[in-house]
């Protein structure tokens, strides 16, 4: 089984929504086990299309799937899901997308892993160290380090009833 982290994101048809119907997918994933995901966060949208802010979290998964499989079914999820891929950074009613698959490095047409944001993008690291302070990356840097040098403002957590 490979220890594998997910990244979450929605920002249109009730992303709160989305990202639980993604979670409950993800644990459905065949020969996977979903072992636990971050507390949902708010964070304001990258690049330059107007849009509202994202909905995010990450999610650790084991599976026995190999990357490529993993990634297709992930793609179903965001599919049966609404997702459509118009825009780059464009608005979405899901985005999942494979982090790391366990410590290895993947350079392939449909998949680069370690997720090639990772490291600067906070509404990764923030949600990724919650669940898992120790992780190391393939090339042995701390996940919380990462953290710690990123100058973006902290993630609001999404308020739970």
């Amino acid at each position: 089984m490979q220890r594998c982290f997910i990244g979450l994101g929605a920002n249109l048809e009730q992303p709160i929504q989305q990202l639980q119907q993604a979670l409950q997918a993800l644990a459905k994933i065949p020969r996977s086990q979903l072992v636990t995901c971050s507390q949902m966060y708010h964070s304001k949208p990258m690049g330059s299309v107007a849009q509202p802010d994202y909905v995010n979290a990450v999610a650790e998964l084991s599976t026995d799937l190999e990357p490529l499989e993993l990634l297709d079914a992930m793609q179903a999820i965001e599919n049966q899901q609404g997702r459509v891929r118009e825009q780059r950074w464009g608005p979405r009613t899901l985005d999942l997308d494979l982090l790391l698959y366990g410590q290895q490095v993947i350079e392939l047409p449909r998949l680069t892993v370690p997720h090639y944001g990772l490291q600067q993008r906070r509404f990764v690291l923030q949600p990724l160290v919650e669940i898992a302070p120790q992780l190391r990356l393939p090339d042995g840097s701390l996940v919380e380090d990462w953290l710690q040098s990123n100058n973006d403002p902290a993630l609001v957590p999404v308020a739970t009833n």
